[in-house]
């Protein structure tokens, strides 16, 4: 079966970095549209960012845009976000999700999910 396993949350202070991982089994990450979703204590899941799986192009929410990095390694079946110039309002539980064909940007759109990372962003 599908797992997505999320790894690299953790306590960082503003301006720092992070990189999240998410190691793909029973699905190979170049063949599907992999997400990135975060959700902050009392708030919707929200879309961060994208790569599609046959150009692979990215995709932004325009609030990390220029700070977050999507990337993928074939070999290692594993998609990354490296996140830099954190702010507080980053803190939240990372997601990375998996489907087929487009990239959309709608939670609901996306059947494959891992267990989550904590981040922490403090000033």
């Amino acid at each position: 079966q599908v797992q997505l396993v999320e790894s690299g949350g953790g306590w960082v202070q503003v301006g720092g970095s992070l990189r999240l991982s998410c190691a793909a089994s029973g699905l190979t990450v170049s063949s599907r549209t992999m997400g990135w979703f975060r959700q902050a204590p009392g708030k919707e899941r929200e879309f961060v960012a994208g790569i599609r799986w046959s150009d692979p192009s990215t995709y932004y929410a325009e609030s990390v845009k220029g700070r977050f990095t999507v990337s993928r390694d074939n070999a290692k079946n594993t998609v990354y976000l490296q996140m830099n110039s954190l702010k507080p309002e980053d803190t939240a539980v990372y997601y990375c999700a998996a489907k087929r064909n487009q990239l959309l940007v709608q939670s609901t759109d996306y059947p494959y999910w891992g267990q989550g990372t904590q981040v922490v962003v403090s000033s």
